[in-house]
């Protein structure tokens, strides 16, 4: 039977989550707070001891359009995945919720590797569609991601896996001048400011000021913010979440001036560190994309990540159990319609920012 988590269960859902080897910070009430405009749910199934042993958080959200909701569990279910049963118990609370809130669509997003093909026809059984999402960055979370098992290992050891060129640009930094500092909310502004520089430059729409700031304060310790810094100037930045056994490179910005000093190597190493602090058992560079040939313009990206030897792991993907079709189809078509809009108007805005800064330096 499941059970919906309330205030009086709350901390004991926490610690089960960051207990368990497929806790995630997305799975977390204090992801819940950091994404206001949705609701934050989550069910839980008992074992026999009492003790939970299986548990599913959704993020909901009323669409605009009929006043439906979606429900997203993102990189839930959180559970032993050959639970056949446990996972049935969960999809209950899970419709339940969806009742409630008028929900046209479940949406799950696991954190199960692709070779998991079990798991996969589990879901299919239950009613769920396996999304294709593409091999870039077209689903909600990333398909593709690296990752680093730093479990048990020491920082020397890590270091001297690393691809010689990244090892060498790591010392470069250093040796350059660059130093990276653990900042506050003091410096937000100036991470953003090189954060929308940075998605101008590679074509990607980011998260204002406001929402990093939150995110230091929802997460507390479980969020850093590491700057780089050059003579005083910062050039470089990344926000981190430590969350049970895992470290995530969650967003990364760098200024288009320095980029020789190879500030973003040395940053990474400091976010591997916090892990290795942490005692951690993964590092989590997050996503690449599918598309591994040179041509492909992600391929830098890549090969940035591949080279601190970690493992490309490709998950299941996206996953649907759609309860009203004719929403489920409404709704989708209005959200691409709405995202190439926004990508269009972001860009527009902020590269007719950069234009007079451009002509200043010429």
């Amino acid at each position: 039977m499941y059970e919906l988590i309330t205030k009086e269960t709350l901390a004991e859902y926490e610690s089960f989550l960051a207990g368990h080897p497929k806790g995630h910070f997305a799975q977390s009430s204090l992801w819940g707070k950091q994404k206001s405009a949705w609701i934050w749910r989550a069910v839980a199934v008992r074992g026999a001891d009492g003790k939970i042993k299986g548990s599913m958080a959704f993020l909901i959200r009323k669409m605009p359009l009929f006043g439906a909701s979606m429900l997203y569990a993102c990189r839930g279910p959180v559970c032993d995945l050959d639970d056949r049963a446990t996972f049935a118990q969960l999809l209950e609370g899970a419709k339940a919720l969806a009742k409630q809130y008028h929900g046209y669509v479940i949406k799950v997003d696991p954190d199960v590797p692709c070779q998991n093909t079990g798991f996969a026809e589990m879901m299919q059984s239950f009613g769920f569609r396996v999304m294709q999402t593409g091999k870039n960055f077209e689903g909600v979370q990333p398909k593709f991601v690296f990752r680093l098992n730093v479990e048990g290992k020491t920082e020397e050891e890590l270091m001297a896996s690393f691809a010689q060129k990244h090892r060498y640009n790591i010392r470069l930094a250093g040796r350059k001048g660059v130093e990276v500092r653990l900042c506050g909310q003091e410096m937000v502004p100036d991470f953003t400011r090189i954060m929308v520089e940075t998605g101008v430059r590679d074509n990607f729409v980011t998260r204002n000021e406001a929402y990093f700031s939150k995110m230091l304060e929802n997460l507390g310790e479980h969020a850093r913010l590491y700057m780089a810094f050059y003579e005083g100037q910062p050039i470089a930045g990344t926000l981190a979440i430590w969350f049970g056994d895992k470290v995530w490179y969650l967003y990364g910005a760098s200024s288009n001036a320095h980029r020789n000093l190879m500030p973003n190597y040395l940053l990474q190493w400091n976010m591997i560190q916090w892990a290795v602090e942490k005692g951690c058992r993964i590092y989590d560079f997050r996503g690449v994309s599918g598309d591994l040939s040179e041509d492909n313009p992600l391929y830098g990206l890549y090969k940035f990540k591949k080279g601190f030897n970690g493992d490309f792991t490709e998950f299941v993907g996206e996953m649907d159990l759609i309860l009203n079709k004719f929403m489920y189809t409404a709704i989708a078509k209005a959200t691409k319609a709405y995202k190439g809009w926004n990508m269009f108007v972001y860009m527009r805005k902020n590269k007719k920012k950069e234009e007079p800064a451009a002509k200043a330096e010429s």
